[in-house]
C-alpha cells in the first residue's frame, strides 16, 4: 500500500527539449511537460538511499537503490509519476478532483509501460486515491485503489484475498484491507508490463463490492513502484493521462433475460441474451448474494451467455445479476437480478439447537479458552464452528471448529479486544442459530522495544520517519508540536490531534512486534518560515 505523500501520475504530451533531473532527496519531486506530469522519488519507509532519473517523456527508472525491508512489513519508498493534486502538490491540465458520478469521468484514461530488473522484490502498481471531498491536500481518506501489474517476492497488498475478477481484459485476484482507509488492490495473476484501461472499469468494481462510493472525488492517478529489496533498474517507461476517453469507451448494452433454471440443493443454472458492443462484448461477470440483502460478489465469468452456479446451500434463498464487458474494460450496467432458493436436499432439515453459555478463561496475550452448553439435534450434533472477530463492529470470520463443547482460541495479538460466537452443526449440513456473544481482551504481555526517528526539515515545514521495534504488544506515541507547527499528513497509525497534542497508536496489522520485527510510521507538519524547531517524541531517540 502507498502511504502518504505519494503523488500520481499524467497526460502525454511532445516533451520539452530541458534536461531531466536525477533526484536524490527523500522526498524529492519535479515536474515535467509544464506541470503536467509530476515525478517524485518518495522514500516514505526507510532510510536507505534511492535516485531516481527523470525522462521528460513521461516517466523515470530508479538509478539506485539499497533498500533491504522485511517482506511481513511496508515498502520502503513509492517512486511514481502523476496526474491530480496529491498533499497540495498539484498537476496542470488533469481536472482533478473530479467526482465519480460526473458524467466526465467515464471518459478517463490512463495507460502504463513498465521494464523490470532481473532481481529484487517489489510490485509494479498504480494508485488511484479518491476521498470523500475535492481534497487537494492532506490524507484521502474514502478508498485508494491499487492496481498491481508485477509483484516479485513474498508480499503482497495490505489486508486479505476477497476474491478474483476479470476487468480490462485480464484476470486480477482481489484483496481488501482498511488500514484507516479502505484499500481495494487488484493483483494480476500473470506478470504485466503495460495496461491501457479506463479509470472507471475497476471503480465500478470496488463501488458494486461495497467498499467506494458514486459521491467520491477522484484525486490522482498515479503509477509507479513499491520496492522492498532493491530496486535498481525497475523502470515507467511511458505514461499517459487522458480526460477526453480515447480508443473505445462505449459499453456493451445490458445483458438481458436473465433467468435461473433446474435448481438443486447446491446449484442453479444461469442464462441471459447476449449483449451488443460497438467492438465486441469479450465476457460477462457474474454476481451473487445470499438473500436479499448485503452486498453482491463476483462468483465467476462466463465468455458465454450460460453459467452454471454451483456450491450453493440447500434450503436457501440467492440473488444473481450479471454484468458484459469488451476488450477495452468497458462494463454495462448491470442486469435485471434473478432470485432462486435451492431446494431442502431430502433428509434430516431440521437444525441442532443454539449452543448455550458460551464463556472464556484463562485469557492471555496470546489466547483464550472457550466453553459452552452442548447443542441437541433431532439426529445428532457432529460438531461445532467457531466465529471471531477483532474488536465490536465489522465481519465475524470462521477461525476453526470443534467435536466437543471447548477450543483453545489462540494467536491473538496482545491487549486486543475480541468478540466470538459459536454455532452447532449436524451430519447432514444443517446449523444452528448461533450463540451469545462472548468479548475478550488479551493482556499486554512482552516486554517493549526501541523506537527510533528521522527528521528531514526544509524552511517551513518537516517529515518525521519513525521507526518502531519490537518486541512490542501494541504501542502508542505523544507529543507535543510546538507553537505554530501543523500535522498536514500522517501514515500507518491511527493518528489524533487534540489542541498541539498529537498521538499515534497502532493499528491492527502493526501492533504485535516480535523481536527483530520494526513497522515504520510517519507524519509530516508545516511550520511558520524561519522556525527551526522539531517536536520531541517521548520514547523514540533521533537519528
Amino acid at each position: 500500500m502507498a502511504v502518504v505523500l505519494l503523488l500520481g501520475t499524467v497526460i502525454a504530451l511532445a516533451a520539452p527539449a530541458y534536461a531531466a533531473p536525477v533526484i536524490c532527496e527523500t522526498f524529492g519531486s519535479t515536474s515535467i511537460q509544464s506541470g503536467r506530469f509530476i515525478v517524485m522519488n518518495n522514500v516514505w519507509g526507510a532510510s536507505t538511499p534511492q535516485c531516481i532519473d527523470v525522462n521528460q517523456a513521461g516517466g523515470f527508472t530508479i538509478q539506485s537503490a539499497g533498500h533491504n525491508n522485511a517482506t511481513n512489513g511496508a515498502p520502503a519508498a513509492y517512486p511514481a509519476i502523476y496526474a491530480g493534486c496529491h498533499y497540495g502538490n498539484c498537476s496542470t491540465g488533469s481536472s482533478l478532483p473530479m467526482q465519480a458520478s460526473n458524467p466526465a469521468f467515464n471518459n478517463i484514461r490512463s495507460s502504463v509501460s513498465y521494464s523490470y530488473p532481473s532481481s529484487g522484490t517489489y510490485n509494479a502498481a498504480y494508485d488511484l486515491w479518491f476521498d470523500p471531498t475535492p481534497r487537494t491536500n492532506g490524507q484521502n481518506t474514502g478508498i485508494e485503489v491499487m492496481i498491481w501489474l508485477n509483484r516479485q517476492g513474498s508480499i503482497q497488498p495490505i489486508g486479505s484475498q476477497v476474491g478474483t475478477v476479470t476487468l480490462a481484459g485480464t484476470t486480477w485476484q482481489v484483496w481488501f484491507g482498511n488500514p484507516g482507509w479502505n484499500v481495494v488492490s487488484y493483483v494480476r495473476t500473470s506478470t504485466g508490463t503495460s495496461l491501457d484501461f479506463n479509470i472507471n472499469t475497476f471503480y465500478t468494481d470496488a463501488v458494486n463490492r461495497g467498499y467506494a462510493q458514486r459521491s467520491w472525488y477522484l484525486t490522482s492517478v498515479q503509477a509507479g513502484f513499491e520496492p522492498w529489496i532493491g530496486g535498481a533498474g525497475l523502470t515507467v517507461n511511458n505514461f499517459t493521462y487522458t480526460t477526453t476517453g480515447g480508443g473505445d469507451t462505449s459499453p456493451p448494452t445490458t445483458p438481458g433475460n436473465l433467468t435461473a433454471s433446474g435448481t438443486t440443493a447446491n446449484s442453479t443454472s444461469l442464462s441471459w441474451s447476449a449483449s451488443s458492443d460497438n467492438v465486441g462484448v469479450t465476457g460477462y461477470d457474474i454476481f451473487r448474494r445470499q438473500g436479499t440483502t448485503g452486498t453482491f460478489t463476483n462468483v465467476g465469468t462466463s465468455t458465454g451467455t450460460t453459467f452454471a452456479a454451483t456450491g450453493l446451500t440447500a434450503s436457501t434463498q440467492y440473488q444473481f445479476y450479471v454484468v458484459a464487458r469488451d476488450a477495452a474494460g468497458n462494463q454495462s450496467a448491470q442486469s435485471s437480478t434473478v432470485s432462486v432458493t435451492t431446494s431442502g436436499g431430502g433428509g434430516d432439515t431440521s437444525p441442532p439447537t443454539a449452543p448455550g453459555n458460551l464463556t472464556a478463561s484463562g485469557t492471555t496475550a496470546s489466547g483464550t479458552n472457550l466453553s459452552w452448553s452442548a447443542s441437541s439435534d433431532n439426529v445428532g450434533v457432529t460438531g461445532y464452528t467457531i466465529f471471531r472477530r477483532q474488536g465490536t463492529t465489522g465481519t465475524f470470520t470462521n477461525v476453526g471448529t470443534s467435536t466437543g463443547t471447548t477450543f483453545a482460541a489462540t494467536g491473538l495479538t496482545a491487549s486486543t479486544q475480541y468478540q466470538f460466537y459459536v454455532v452447532a452443526r449436524d451430519a447432514a449440513g444443517n446449523q444452528s442459530a448461533q450463540s451469545s456473544t462472548v468479548s475478550v481482551t488479551t493482556s499486554g504481555g512482552g516486554t517493549t522495544g526501541t523506537c527510533t526517528v528521522r527528521f528531514d526539515a526544509w524552511n517551513n515545514g518537516y517529515v518525521a520517519q519513525m521507526t518502531v521495534n519490537g518486541p512490542r504488544s501494541g504501542w502508542t506515541f505523544t507529543f507535543a508540536l510546538p507553537s505554530g507547527h501543523t500535522l498536514t499528513g500522517s501514515w500507518n497509525a491511527q493518528w489524533t490531534t487534540s489542541g498541539s497534542n498529537v498521538t499515534a497508536t497502532n493499528q491492527s496489522h502493526n501492533g504485535n512486534l516480535s523481536a527483530g520485527q520494526s513497522t515504520g510510521i510517519g507524519f509530516q507538519a508545516t511550520r511558520p518560515n524561519g522556525n527551526t524547531q522539531l517536536p520531541t517524541i517521548p520514547g523514540c531517540t533521533v537519528v
